[in-house]
């Protein structure tokens, strides 16, 4: 579930992280990039481990709010899928190195 959690919040920063405030963006960093604890974030910055808990959960919850709102991730997620399918079925046609082609420039493009 941790490791879950750390790969969604992972994703939708990389989506998202331009909506965010430099504080914000920072400590998400620290945090789920860099696997800083609290105590130290809060030390670097002169703050409580409170105010660092704080600011990292509401930032989780507008990284959330966003991606409801905005689907990157979902999408995201779907294209992947959509791409794996069509790479699978490819390899059954004729025609499969020129529909592979097609298929390896859209993998490009994320």
């Amino acid at each position: 579930m941790l490791l879950e959690k750390t790969t969604r919040m992972n994703f939708l920063f990389d989506f998202y992280q331009a909506l965010l405030t430099d504080k914000q963006r920072t400590y998400m960093e620290l945090y789920y990039l860099d696997d800083h604890s609290l105590g130290e974030i809060a030390d670097s910055y002169g703050v409580s481990r409170q105010a660092v808990y704080d600011n990292i959960r509401r930032t989780e919850k507008m990284l959330e709010g966003y991606e409801e709102k905005l689907a990157l991730f979902s999408k995201f997620q779907k294209r992947k899928e959509l791409l794996q399918q069509l790479t699978t079925e490819i390899q059954n046609e004729a025609q499969k190195q020129q529909l592979l082609a097609i298929v390896e420039q859209l993998k490009e493009w994320d």
